[in-house]
């Protein structure tokens, strides 16, 4: 009856219950490091999923038991404070404390607002086509998100959405998406993408081509999929705003000398971002120095009284423990396991075009699930080949089938620009699953079968 009256703390019973089971009968083919992954694994992304207990408490246990479990090494087990994107993170927390802390945000959104601030709804659409269209010039979702997310906020100070309401969500939301998922359609602007890229080269010797690429996921994966995600903001969380109640802007002056040298420093880390590729370093280290230079106290940007108040420690340890747990998923193999259980199972049939497509999409979004969304490309880019084989494609469209299952988000966790962006806004991640959830059972039913049709005419499956 318990379970009933609470089916959150249903389901975690269930996780935990069945973690057990396959510690107590491990499953035929899995060594006991890779049973002992599977069984923390279920309940780790359960915990997630129901937020029963704080998200970084949950890393925190799920690093605990990893390491005295000897489920893989602690270099493993806490790779994910040594990743790009944590430290992408901390740069992006640091810029966000600056642009508020300086009022130069405040101006950025002013200037947008004057623009966007005819209705709620240009609001969300405007931020969404902003930040989409910043996709196709800047490399980083974390990167897109740390500098537009907390303009998108001030903006929403400016339009009277106070925290707590449904207009304030919608435009974390918008500029929390409209940073993250239309680039997946775009190379390369994603962590996943890049992946990809990479395994397809070196793997396989195939180069993939930025407007072949662009031509065949974009139209749906990436535009279409951007307005539906736009009209759900604007369904599930309306508002109105009135625009003679907005507060007044104040000019940047010579005087305003926080407010120029965090405009200075952002320009040169937008700099830096955008020209990656001619100089190398990764906009997670452009990010961290950006946030170095902010903290000098020599500058009096940023306080260490304010540093240490907002320095978000609690989501630091949450995306570390999403990476860790997509570490560990490779390391141990478990990754490569369940995902040939998986193809073992599915109809793949050479000739069978639909149903091929179908199945090797939802393989990639179901690995996403368990391994966090760059992992897919990681996990499934080898087994192309045979892949190939079984169904008749070529490697090549085998290959682009995993941006249907990376680009599809279902759980916060599985994406960490998701949650960063909400962190920066000061707003739940929990509200990210109002939209996540219906944009993945649209892509699957609606989306993917228009995209098959799409990639027919593109001549993708001829021969």
């Amino acid at each position: 009856m318990g379970f009933m009256r609470n089916p959150v703390r249903g389901v975690v019973a269930v996780a935990a219950v069945i973690a057990a089971a396959l510690l107590l009968f491990p499953p035929a083919g899995l060594d006991a490091r890779q049973t002992h992954a599977l069984a923390l694994i279920i309940v780790t992304l359960t915990l997630w999923g129901t937020n029963v207990i704080p998200g970084h408490l949950t890393a925190m246990m799920f690093f605990l038991v990893a390491v005295l479990a000897d489920i893989a090494p602690p270099l493993t087990v806490f790779s994910g404070f040594a990743s790009t994107a944590i430290w992408l993170t901390v740069g992006g927390l640091v810029i966000g404390m600056a642009l508020r802390s300086s009022g130069l945000g405040d101006a950025l959104a002013g200037f947008l607002g004057r623009r966007l601030d005819k209705s709620y709804a240009t609001m969300i659409w405007g931020l969404m086509v902003a930040c989409t269209l910043l996709g196709f010039i800047m490399p980083s979702s974390l990167g897109r998100a740390v500098m537009m997310v907390p303009i998108a906020m001030a903006l929403a100070d400016r339009c009277g959405l106070v925290p707590g309401s449904p207009g304030r969500t919608g435009v974390a939301l918008a500029a929390s998406f409209g940073c993250h998922v239309p680039s997946f359609a775009v190379l390369p602007s994603n962590v996943p993408n890049m992946v990809l890229i990479g395994a397809a080269d070196t793997i396989y010797d195939i180069q993939l081509n930025y407007t072949d690429y662009l031509l065949l996921h974009f139209p749906l994966l990436g535009l279409v999929k951007a307005v539906i995600i736009t009209v759900l903001i604007l369904r599930f969380f309306p508002a109105r705003i009135e625009p003679k109640a907005a507060a007044p802007v104040e000019r940047v002056t010579v005087e305003s000398r926080k407010r120029w040298i965090v405009g200075i420093v952002l320009a040169v880390a937008l700099g830096l971002w955008l020209t990656d590729s001619l100089h190398g370093i990764s906009p997670a280290w452009v990010g961290l120095g950006a946030a170095c230079v902010l903290l000098l106290p020599s500058l009096g940007v940023i306080s260490g009284s304010t540093f240490g108040k907002e320095m978000n420690v609690s989501m630091l340890f949450f995306v570390s423990g999403a990476l860790g747990v997509g570490a560990i998923v490779r390391s141990t193999g478990l990754g490569t396991e369940i995902v040939t259980a998986i193809a073992g199972v599915l109809p793949l049939k050479p000739g069978e075009d639909f149903q091929n497509f179908i199945s090797l999409g939802g393989m990639a979004f179901v690995t996403g699930l368990g391994t966090t969304l760059p992992g897919v490309p990681a996990i499934l880019s080898p087994l192309a080949g045979d892949l190939a084989r079984e169904t008749g494609f070529s490697i090549y469209a085998v290959l682009m089938t995993q941006v249907i299952g990376f680009s599809t988000i279902l759980f916060p966790y599985q994406s960490p620009p998701l949650m960063v962006g909400m962190q920066l806004a000061g707003e739940s991640m929990q509200k990210l699953i109002r939209i996540t959830v219906p944009i993945a059972a649209i892509t699957f039913l609606v989306l993917v079968p228009l995209d098959f049709l799409w990639w027919r005419m593109l001549g993708m499956f001829a021969g």
